[in-house]
């Protein structure tokens, strides 16, 4: 399971309209491979409730979402998977079936919210524009297998 943050000071999804939207915060491409579980997705979500990417009074990056009271925009992202090394066409095929995305999108998303962060998403498997403005920028990318960070 894969996941990249980018620290944000807005970020919103539209369809036709304006579907959700968050100020200082997270936004998160959140992408599941055929082999990834619930374990994966249950400590990415805590790696990146602690994860300290804001500024505290000194300037320093040293407070997490939770510390400045941030939000969460979640996209589901399955192009993460996406296998460039043959030819120009990206493959998907370590990308994980629709059915065993979702489960594990919501569950992360879930496992997030439980964390005490307000989390927004997307529409899952629908196309969507997403915008945003990256704050710093900072953008950190975050993967799991096997239960582990790696």
């Amino acid at each position: 399971m894969k996941v990249v943050l980018q620290k944000v000071s807005h970020a919103s999804v539209i369809t036709n309209e304006l579907y959700n939207e968050i100020q200082t915060g997270y936004m998160l491409l959140v992408g599941v491979s055929e082999t990834s579980t619930k374990e994966d997705a249950k400590k990415l979500a805590e790696k990146i409730v602690k994860a300290r990417v804001f500024e505290d009074n000194d300037g320093k990056i040293n407070l997490s979402i939770k510390d400045v009271g941030g939000e969460i925009l979640s996209i589901s992202q399955f192009t993460l998977y996406a296998d460039v090394r043959k030819g120009n066409r990206p493959s998907f095929v370590d990308a994980a079936s629709k059915e065993h995305a979702n489960e594990l999108y919501e569950y992360f998303n879930e496992q997030l919210r439980e964390a005490g962060v307000l989390v927004k998403t997307g529409f899952f498997g629908a196309h969507m524009d997403v915008r945003l403005t990256n704050s710093g920028p900072i953008t950190i990318i975050y993967e799991a297998k096997e239960g582990k960070i790696i």
